[in-house]
C-alpha cells in the first residue's frame, strides 16, 4: 500500500520561510519522479515545483529563486524549502508521486497541507 504524507505547513509572517516535507512509503522512491503543487481558495491547482529521478528540477516563475526542492532517497522524503514567503504563496500544498511505465502512469497524491503567509 502506497502511502503519500505531507507536513511542515503552518502560518508564517511575509518575508518568513517553511520546509514542507513529502514522505513516501509503499513504493521504490528513488525511480519517482516529484511534484508539488498548490492550490489557493477559488483557484486552480498549480504546479510550484519538480524534482526527477535522476534530480533535475524546476519551479513555476512564481516560486523561482525563493523556493527549493531536493530530496533525499535514503529518508524517502522530498522537501521544498520555502523563502520569502508572499501572501499569494497562500494555498494548500500537495504532494505528488510519479513514474512512467510502459505506457502507463503510476501516480499518488498526498493529502495537502496548509501554507498561511499572514501578518
Amino acid at each position: 500500500q502506497v502511502q503519500v504524507v505531507e507536513s511542515g505547513g503552518g502560518l508564517v509572517q511575509p518575508g518568513g520561510s517553511l520546509r514542507l516535507s513529502c514522505a513516501a512509503s509503499g513504493i521504490i522512491f528513488s525511480i519517482y519522479a516529484i511534484d508539488w503543487y498548490r492550490q489557493a481558495p477559488g483557484k486552480q491547482r498549480e504546479l510550484v515545483a519538480l524534482i526527477t529521478a535522476t534530480n533535475n528540477t524546476n519551479y513555476a516563475d512564481s516560486v523561482k529563486g525563493r523556493f527549493t526542492i531536493s530530496r533525499d532517497n535514503a529518508k524517502k522524503t522530498v522537501y521544498l524549502q520555502m523563502n520569502s514567503l508572499k501572501p499569494e504563496d497562500t494555498a494548500v500544498y500537495y504532494c505528488h508521486v510519479k513514474r512512467y511505465n510502459l505506457g502507463k502512469w503510476y501516480d499518488y497524491w498526498g493529502q495537502g497541507s496548509q501554507v498561511t503567509v499572514s501578518s
